[in-house]
């Protein structure tokens, strides 16, 4: 049997907020904002190159708005990427090393904590999987 995580919720307090964060801020892309029903509005958006999506809305989650963290990005090039969103207008942390991995963390409006990791050269992956 195949299963495939495709989209993740996160919990927000306002939804065009965070909408205009994660499209305009982020750069992901809107892929469609609809209320299915009365009360259950559903804006989901896809970071470029990602196979999985969130989604931000109401009437999904009892999750406490900014209550998530450590989803985790993974991208080639975490400098160059860090002042792309820089100049976006996020707030992303100093890259740090960690062994030969970088990382650098930013938050949503609500609090929702990321990660932006550094893909690893295939010589750092293999000395950790040693």
């Amino acid at each position: 049997m195949q299963m495939r995580l495709e989209v993740v919720q996160v919990p927000v307090s306002d939804v065009d907020r965070s909408k205009s964060f994660y499209s305009e801020n982020l750069g992901f892309v809107l892929d469609h904002d609809v209320e299915h029903i009365p009360g259950m509005r559903v804006v989901q958006l896809t970071p470029p190159g990602s196979a999985v999506s969130i989604v931000i809305g109401t009437g999904m989650t009892s999750m406490p708005p900014g209550s998530l963290e450590g989803l985790q990005l993974v991208v080639p090039d975490i400098r160059a990427l860090r002042s792309e969103l820089l100049d976006r207008g996020a707030d992303i942390s100093e890259v740090q090393d960690m062994g030969g991995v970088l990382f650098a963390y930013f938050a949503d409006p609500d609090g929702n904590r990321w990660v932006i990791q550094g893909e690893t050269a295939p010589d750092v992956r293999a000395a950790h999987q040693a």
